[in-house]
């Protein structure tokens, strides 16, 4: 017969609390959705949100209401890190780009520097060839 063993349940390794008084705020806002990246100075992420995360389906995630709500629960992640400034990186062009901006200035947070990082084509793509009918 075969004998039952106990099942011996895993601790699971410990989240280590960092604090930073000083981070990044990358926004990547595109014609479909908003995502915000909160990041130390070094590049390393401290949370991040997207309006799909936020419950927001279908057209209703690339509006600026949907990038407020995407900060306001941010912030709730990111209390226990104390992040009182950061500086700003906004790629893209959609509707949220400003909302998220005005959102993380009227949640506490001191905005220090606002850099648009959209990436801008030097020539383009080939254009397609001439349609002859």
């Amino acid at each position: 017969m075969a004998e039952e063993q106990p099942v011996i349940a895993k601790k699971k390794k410990k989240k280590i609390k960092r604090i930073v008084k000083r981070g990044q705020a990358h926004i990547l806002a595109t014609y479909n959705n908003t995502i915000v990246t909160i990041t130390d100075q070094n590049g390393n992420a401290v949370a991040a949100s997207s309006s799909g995360r936020c419950g927001f389906k279908g057209p209703k995630k690339a509006t600026p209401y949907a990038s407020g709500m995407i900060i306001k629960s941010l912030l709730d992640k990111i209390r226990e890190c104390q992040m009182q400034e950061v500086d700003v990186f906004v790629k893209g062009v959609g509707a949220g780009r400003e909302a998220a901006i005005r959102a993380l200035h009227a949640n506490g947070l001191t905005v220090l520097s606002i850099k648009d990082i959209t990436p801008i084509p030097h020539n383009g793509c080939r254009p397609p060839k001439v349609r002859r009918v």
